[in-house]
């Protein structure tokens, strides 16, 4: 026999005679009787012993399937020079365009670079109904999490033969995306819309025991907000900041809005969200075009929705621009009284969108990155998570300096901040040399310039492109090409013209400070509205409202209105 059985278990104590010589692991080796031996010679079948082997999995692809349309060229394996990397890789293009008032906007691209019988493909159908409101974004998360429960079972041999999809509601619609061997992606990305489009109760709760189980789920989800970090919550209500009302509401609304959601309400949505649209597709790799085509069309037959006109399409995520001038000063007590930490991030907003622009916010951080720690962390030793980057929204970019105390008040955290930053040009920027800056130009060239690795990462940059309807498929391309003509005058006159305190006209920053109920870091616990929401409503000067910067100061029940007013604002600037 070459067969060799281990049991291990606690009932074998005091009933064994060997040690091994490493670890004294009692053990015994006995010989397995003849007869058992003999047994296993001749089992009985499986069927008798009430086992059932797995169905055939239908989703492996046959030998037959496993062909590339498309091989990649020979020298494809030989490393890129600098020239070639700088050479655009080629862009999808349109294969079926139904027209403004049409259902369909189809990109293609056959890929001819990696060489696998695989594809990625991406769907969006575009409304405005997923998140009109709190209830509705709530309902979205609901949905979401009760379809894929409730297709776990199909998929789960689709992904063990490498098939995979993802489904999200977002604020502009739903978007289906799936990714594998291309042989099998038609079907089972038909099957999967059909279920969460047309048999939509297949995928949603059958009783209100099930759904109030779901809606727990998401609920502890919310409530776990409370027990973030501060330095988290900070970034949360920074973000809420730049972000339109229609395209993210608060951890609060939500929450309201979920616990009175219902079955039938969420039944009700998710009919009304496959009902209209504008849809969108990018279709790349192992396909050719009527392939694409084919498979766009069993699509539109599984989700039949009807077309829309223009005026009901959705509208594209634009940053909210900050107040140009004094800095926005926005103060919350930390939600979890237990934690003693104060924090603060500060955010120096560009409204600036062409690549030079983006390159000069990404080689400034840069540069300032390891001074910044240095500075605040090793040096004056203010908090143990001391971090700066960018912030990007669509088109606009800020600068994001972040620093968590326990041993620090947030007012003494933001001085901190804006000593270091604005004494920086003087200290750092002015005395950059030559060699300096090429070499950080490289590391960021060499970062942005890298070939993609994978099929999905160069899908997913492509898709971007489509559904910010911008079509820049050649953005790294034009960014290394703009970071490359950036000089030492460029990022001084950017600085002093959209960053420095005395800019011309101002700047554009937002301070968003947490503060602890206890410990060596708390302070005055700020007040939940300083009055700005009621005296905008009210059509009041905000003079009384001004923070001790000569900014708007905000509290908690203020950022809903600041946000509106923004909005307002936005209508005003040419981004």
């Amino acid at each position: 026999s070459n067969t060799m059985v281990t049991v291990v278990s606690k009932s074998f104590q005091g009933k064994t005679k060997l040690k091994e010589k490493w670890y004294d692991t009692a053990y015994n080796v006995e010989a397995i009787p003849s007869a058992v031996l003999r047994e296993w010679e001749t089992p009985p079948k499986a069927g008798k012993l009430g086992f059932n082997y797995p169905k055939p999995n239908v989703f492996i692809p046959s030998e037959n399937e496993l062909k590339v349309l498309k091989p990649p060229p020979k020298n494809s394996n030989v490393p890129k020079t600098f020239e070639d990397r700088m050479k655009p890789v080629a862009a999808p293009k349109i294969i079926r365009d139904d027209g403004e008032n049409g259902k369909w906007t189809v990109f293609f691209k056959q890929d001819d670079q990696f060489g696998q019988p695989k594809a990625f493909v991406i769907f969006e159908l575009l409304n405005s109904t997923p998140y009109s409101s709190p209830k509705n974004a709530a309902l979205a998360t609901l949905y979401e999490l009760c379809a894929s429960d409730s297709l776990n079972e199909y998929t789960y041999d689709a992904n063990l033969a490498g098939l995979g999809y993802t489904f999200t509601v977002l604020p502009r619609g739903v978007r289906l995306t799936f990714g594998g061997y291309s042989s099998k992606i038609p079907d089972f990305a038909a099957y999967v819309s059909r279920k969460l489009a047309a048999d939509v109760r297949d995928v949603l709760p059958k009783n209100a025991a099930e759904f109030d189980r779901y809606k727990d789920t998401i609920m502890r989800a919310l409530a776990s907000f409370d027990a973030k970090q501060p330095y988290a919550h900070a970034i949360y209500y920074s973000n809420l900041s730049l972000t339109p009302t229609k395209f993210s509401y608060t951890n609060a609304e939500l929450r309201e809005s979920l616990s009175a959601c219902t079955l039938s309400d969420l039944t009700a949505y998710v009919q009304n969200v496959w009902s209209s649209g504008k849809g969108e597709a990018l279709v790349q790799g192992n396909f050719d075009e009527k392939e694409a085509l084919a498979l766009v069309n069993s699509l539109d037959n599984a989700l039949g929705f009807r077309a829309i006109p223009p005026e009901q399409y959705p509208p594209r995520l634009k940053a909210l621009p900050f107040p140009l001038g004094q800095p926005t000063q926005f103060r919350m007590p930390e939600i979890n009284a237990s934690n003693n930490n104060a924090a603060v991030q500060v955010l120096f907003q560009s409204l600036g969108n062409s690549e030079k622009d983006h390159m000069l916010i990404e080689l400034l951080t840069a540069i300032i990155e390891e001074p910044f720690y240095n500075e605040l962390r090793t040096k004056q030793q203010l908090g143990y998570i001391v971090a700066s980057g960018v912030k990007a929204v669509e088109e606009t970019r800020c600068l994001s300096l972040i620093v968590q105390s326990s041993v620090v008040p947030a007012k003494n955290l933001t001085e901190a901040i804006f000593k270091f930053f604005d004494s920086f040009r003087s200290i750092r920027l002015e005395k950059i040399t030559k060699l300096e800056l090429s070499l950080i130009v490289k590391g960021l060239l060499d970062r942005k310039l890298q070939p993609d690795k994978q099929l999905s990462v160069q899908a997913t940059r492509n898709w971007s492109e489509i559904t910010n309807g911008r079509f820049r498929f050649d953005r790294v391309q034009r960014e290394a090409s703009a970071l490359l003509d950036i000089t030492k005058e460029d990022i001084l006159n950017f600085w002093d013209t959209t960053l420095a305190a005395d800019a011309v006209g101002g700047r554009r920053v937002f301070i968003s400070e947490v503060i602890p109920r206890t410990g060596v870091a708390s302070s005055t616990a700020p007040v939940k509205s300083t009055g700005y929401a009621s005296n905008v409503k009210k059509g009041n000067n905000q003079e009384s409202t001004r923070n001790s910067l000569g900014g708007l100061a905000l509290g908690v029940d203020d950022i809903e209105q600041f946000r509106r007013s923004r909005e307002e604002q936005m209508k005003t600037i040419a981004l």
